[in-house]
């Protein structure tokens, strides 16, 4: 089997255990199943209370994703890397955090000097990594623990002296 068709498998196993989920909760979804990259995807929209589902700073969200992936492993035996959106709230996160990179990394140009961001969870600050990954002269890394872990935006040639 393909590593294709184990994604597009691992999303189908997701979307029935979604189904149920849902049904449940007596919400109405529509169910949509995406690979992307090295991940399958699955996105719930459209339907009313969905908000629900996201609660505060996507908390709820990240929940039942956890709850999603171990129905899969659960089912398939191996270990999901599944992505859950509801209601578009990790697409629009997502679109959020990429102004903020963008933001600070002007920042950064302009002054010189690295710029802080917010702790954020592991999917915001890989968020972050690929949109300054896509910007010259602008580099990042991770720092602090736990909660309190957040991406420092820096110049690229004060992260090369570092290095040396």
């Amino acid at each position: 089997m393909s590593k294709q068709q184990k994604l597009i498998d691992e999303g189908e196993i997701a979307a029935d255990y979604l189904e149920q989920f849902l049904d449940i909760l007596d919400f109405d979804g529509d169910i949509d199943l995406d690979v992307e990259g090295d991940r399958a995807s699955v996105s719930i929209d459209g339907g009313d209370n969905l908000d629900m589902l996201v609660g505060r700073d996507g908390q709820v969200l990240e929940a039942i994703q956890t709850l999603t992936r171990l129905a899969v492993q659960e089912v398939s035996g191996d270990r999901s890397r599944l992505m859950l959106d509801i209601a578009r709230w990790r697409a629009d996160r997502r679109d959020t955090l990429r102004a903020l990179a963008q933001e600070g990394a002007r920042r950064v140009e302009e002054t010189g000097t690295p710029v802080e961001l917010e702790p954020m969870s592991p999917f915001e600050r890989k968020v972050v990594h690929d949109a300054i990954a896509q910007i010259e002269g602008v580099v990042t890394e991770s720092t602090g623990e736990g909660k309190n872990r957040h991406v420092v935006l820096l110049p690229e040639d004060e992260y090369e002296d570092d290095e040396d």
